[in-house]
């Protein structure tokens, strides 16, 4: 697997993004999808990953600096086909190396809860990342969790 910072021209990533957008809507109400588009992850502050295989795409991840020294973590997402292969892990922990190396005293997410956010849940804790109250420009609602890593 190699991941790669970029890529946001390639039909294949413009294909799992409009994907990950429909699942986001799909199992979360609208007032809680947070999800970036397109265009937002061209902005400066954010930086876009993707983890290929050969010509394959297996899924995406990004994260946003938000200007004090803590980046958010953005667009999550792994392939269909790629669901059980690491693809998550190896995205995160590339994301949590870039934010250690341009000196960011933390990370934090936003994610839903339900069936459809198990797995982001677990995988965020099993890197260490414990709840947390909102950041940002967030609001605390029944279906948004908030999580946080000190780097």
């Amino acid at each position: 697997m190699e991941i790669r910072e970029g890529g946001l021209d390639d039909p294949q990533v413009v294909e799992l993004l409009a994907i990950h957008a429909g699942g986001m809507l799909a199992n979360s109400p609208v007032d809680a999808c947070h999800f970036l588009d397109l265009s937002a992850l061209r902005a400066p502050e954010i930086v876009f990953l993707s983890a290929w295989e050969g010509g394959t795409l297996l899924g995406i991840g990004a994260m946003k600096a938000l200007g004090d020294g803590t980046s958010e973590i953005k667009s999550m997402r792994t392939a269909q086909a790629a669901l059980g292969r690491g693809v998550g892990t190896a995205i995160l922990r590339e994301i949590m190396a870039r934010a250690r190396a341009r000196g960011d005293r933390a990370l934090v997410l936003e994610t839903g809860t339900g069936p459809a956010f198990d797995a982001a849940h677990a995988l965020y804790r099993r890197h260490g990342f414990a709840e947390c109250g909102p950041f940002g420009d967030y609001v605390a609602k029944d279906f948004n969790r908030f999580y946080a890593l000190t780097l």
